[in-house]
């Protein structure tokens, strides 16, 4: 019986070659898409998961609460944290302490080569304490998690970066050179871990490292906070957390004393650390990954939709099938499991091309997402395509087989059955169409927004100017060779100017302090922000003098610049009016006068305010040259940047980045959410026309001979295409007033992520209406027109 309906099965989608290639398009499309997006939220979701203390391991962090009221989240802990928790605290099983991402320059001596390999690494590095590997899980290859890090100039590496360092050769017992200073000794080696966490480190270095590292670290000082520092612990019982965080209001009281209502101790699970944007985490929220999972539902649920549509449109052109097939006697339930079999085919089709289409396209979704997701065939992935299958078979094929199998088999072979007959099918119809049309709709006006908002984030006057300013890396700050790098670049006219520096005007991290103000008996309630830098960083970054002069030539702070942020904060409206006035920065130990005052420019992302800031002179904080070129043959200029670089720095790797590059890291998450909403919609699109395309089929078929008499009685053409076509616009309309409240209100509420956005303007509703209305009549016009166009005379023979 089942080779039977399978042959029958196979014969009747040959048949209907059109239908059957529209719906496992549909569906293929709309399945990849959602494959793409489960892959994509499987990764966020899963991330640092795979370590065996997962449900109770948590990370320490210490938030600033200023005078003012606002609070400086911050996910770093000091270096004494660890150790005072492993002692004093019975609820803790084991902490640790990691300095994540430190900057290094690794040499490596290799058999056969004069020169050592130079890498400069920026991210994957740590210092970290032994204690490490009894909280995270890492699999040994050779070594002792106990030992290999507990003396100084000890390191352990991963596969990959041993690779990378040694080549095929065995790393244990060879050396690095740190810094050109550090000689260090390979003690352990660890197998590749998942890439499905935040601490993704190769290089691990023994926190006893530190004292030749960075002689000038105090390290039994709670005071020495860095935005790299990390604290973990594992508790005994997840349950102990409550208890060990009523221990930090004493904690903090005996390390900070008065201060204590300024550092305030926090612990977070480690599930939570992913997605805490505010303390530095992937720069992505929880709510977006799981708002991009209801996008990838959506998109199969429209080609669901799109499914249902498509079969039930063949239901009239099957109706005499059903009626000589119920009066040979087969049951309800018979044809039931035949058009089910029917639909599964289409369903595996669907699903193999869909995967096609996944693996094609994931090298390209991977560059998108800055990624490597893979599609693996395991349990979890197994099961979830598995039940999503099930699950369209029997809800997208439930209902036309309950339809079609429903038919009464003396109206069909009396040639009576009626649109009600249907199942009141053209009204479920509609509600599906609309229902697809509000997903279309909606991804519609996110994607204008989302858009929008991105382009203003590009264009935006962040106060400075970007182009042209290339960032180079100084491996030291001494004066002497500062002066010679900035003689020889001057040499060059294709160089503007040069400032040495710390940071750039706008940069992902925040550098300040507290300050006093003149003669005010107190220090300010609110911390200042720092840009350290000689008297050539206004000239480079174009920043505007609105008041008074610049700061004079000096290596240490001696006078300050102030922007117009903190001038307004100090309750001066005229700039002029602070001119002279000093201030005592914490860099300083004495007060130094303002001598001028500067425009307001972006310290960080269009995501924060601009904040209160000043610019001051300090040479031993300098790490980085800003470098104006004219952009006329960048190539040539770089390398004689580098080369003026490389004499001065022979035993360092030379790197730069361009400084409008750098920005527009602020922004990765913004420009993955365009494109990924971009391809979406237009996937969204492509279903809703497939499913349009189905209903109005159905609707020609319905309406063929009152098509034949209207044209019969002179009705042209254009009014038979607009009598087809103003049905579907109904739809399309309100659709658009659904979709239109529920965009707005998502779409505002990711809006409120940025202090400078754009506003949800009425225009945005309305071009998201028109392009639905375009697409609409694109896809009914050929129907529509090919129904006008036939020969009334055939039409009023149609059975």
């Amino acid at each position: 019986m089942l080779r039977e309906n399978l042959k029958m099965a196979l014969r009747q989608l040959r048949t209907q070659r059109t239908y059957t290639a529209l719906t496992i398009i549909g569906l293929s499309v709309g399945l990849a898409g959602g494959l793409l997006l489960f892959l994509f939220v499987q990764h966020h979701l899963s991330t640092d998961r795979h370590h065996a203390k997962f449900d109770r391991t948590f990370r320490v962090m210490t938030d600033l609460y200023l005078d003012d009221g606002t609070v400086e989240h911050n996910a770093e802990s000091a270096l004494p944290m660890a150790q005072t928790l492993r002692r004093d605290y019975p609820q803790v099983e084991q902490a640790a302490f990691l300095m994540m991402n430190r900057e290094l320059t690794v040499s490596v001596r290799r058999r056969g080569q004069a020169t050592p390999l130079r890498f400069q690494e920026h991210t994957g590095t740590g210092l970290v304490e032994p204690q490490w590997f009894d909280i995270l899980s890492y699999t040994w290859l050779q070594g002792n998690p106990q030992t290999a890090l507990r003396e100084p100039n000890t390191v352990v590496l991963t596969e990959s970066w041993a690779k990378r360092y040694f080549g095929d050769e065995n790393p244990i017992g060879k050396t690095l050179t740190l810094n050109n200073k550090t000689e260090a000794i390979v003690t352990g080696l660890l197998a590749e871990p998942p890439t499905t966490t935040d601490t993704n480190l190769g290089l691990f270095i023994s926190i006893a490292t530190l004292k030749t590292l960075d002689p000038g670290y105090e390290a039994t000082s709670w005071y020495f906070l860095n935005s790299t520092n990390r604290v973990y612990v594992t508790l005994k019982d997840p349950a102990m957390v409550t208890s060990l965080s009523a221990t930090f209001p004493a904690l903090s009281k005996k390390q900070y004393g008065d201060l204590s209502k300024v550092f305030r101790f926090s612990i977070q699970p480690l599930r939570e650390v992913h997605f805490d944007v505010a303390r530095g985490g992937e720069t992505i929220r929880e709510s977006l990954v799981w708002s991009l999972g209801a996008v990838g539902m959506l998109l199969i649920v429209a080609a669901c939709i799109n499914f249902v549509n498509l079969a039930t449109a063949q239901a009239l052109r099957r109706s005499k099938e059903v009626g000589i097939r119920k009066s040979l006697g087969s049951s309800r339930g018979q044809l039931m499991s035949q058009f089910l079999l029917e639909t599964a085919l289409i369903m595996v089709a669907a699903t193999t091309m869909a995967l096609l289409i996944v693996v094609t396209t994931l090298p390209l979704f991977n560059n998108w997402t800055q990624l490597n997701l893979l599609l693996r065939f395991n349990g979890q992935t197994g099961v979830c395509i598995g039940l999503l299958l099930l699950g369209m078979v029997l809800l997208a094929g439930g209902y036309p087989a309950v339809v079609l199998s429903g038919f009464s088999p003396l109206a069909v072979l009396r040639g009576k059955l009626v649109s009600s007959s249907v199942g009141r099918g053209i009204t479920v119809r509609q509600a599906l169409v609309v229902t697809q049309f509000v997903i279309c709709q909606a991804l519609i006006i996110g994607a204008l927004v989302v858009a929008r908002q991105v382009r203003y984030v590009q264009q935006a006057d962040l106060g400075f100017r970007k182009d042209n300013v290339v960032v180079v890396r100084l491996p030291d700050n001494n004066r002497s060779t500062l002066t010679a790098f900035r003689q020889q670049l001057s040499q060059y006219p294709a160089v503007q100017s040069v400032s040495f520096n710390h940071r750039s005007p706008a940069n992902d991290q925040l550098f300040g302090g507290s300050f006093k103000f003149d003669n005010r008996p107190d220090w300010e309630p609110y911390p200042v922000r720092e840009r350290l830098a000689d008297a050539d960083y206004l000239r480079t970054y174009g920043l505007t003098l609105v008041a008074g002069r610049n700061v004079m030539v000096s290596d240490t702070i001696r006078e300050y610049l102030i922007n117009e942020t903190l001038l307004h904060q100090l309750g001066f409206h005229d700039p002029k009016q602070v001119l002279g006035k000093t201030m005592q920065y914490h860099l300083s130990a004495a007060p130094m006068p303002i001598v001028g005052v500067v425009k307001d420019f972006h310290l960080k992302s269009l995501r924060e305010p601009i904040g209160p800031c000043l610019i001051a002179s300090k040479t031993d904080r300098y790490a980085q040259a800003s470098i104006r070129i004219t952009g006329q043959d960048p190539a040539q200029t770089l390398d004689r940047i580098r080369q003026a670089w490389q004499q001065l720095y022979p035993n360092d790797v030379f790197e730069y980045t361009y400084l409008d590059e750098q920005l527009a890291r602020f922004y990765q998450t913004e420009m993955l959410m365009a494109r990924l909403i971009n391809v979406f919609t237009g996937i969204a699109i492509l279903i809703c026309c497939l499913g349009l395309y189905g209903l109005v089929s159905f609707v020609v078929v319905q309406r063929t001979k009152e098509i034949g008499v209207r044209k019969v009685l002179g009705a042209s053409v254009a009014s038979i295409v607009t009598l087809l076509s103003s049905d579907f616009l109904k739809l399309v309309f309100s659709a658009l007033l659904i979709a239109s409240p529920i965009a707005g209100y998502v779409m505002n509420g990711w809006l409120q992520d940025f202090a400078y956005r754009v506003s949800l303007s009425w225009w945005i509703f309305a071009l998201a209406g028109m392009l639905a209305v375009i697409i609409a009549l694109l896809t009914v016009s050929y129907q529509s027109l090919k129904a006008a166009l036939v020969n009334p005379v055939k039409s009023l023979r149609a059975e």
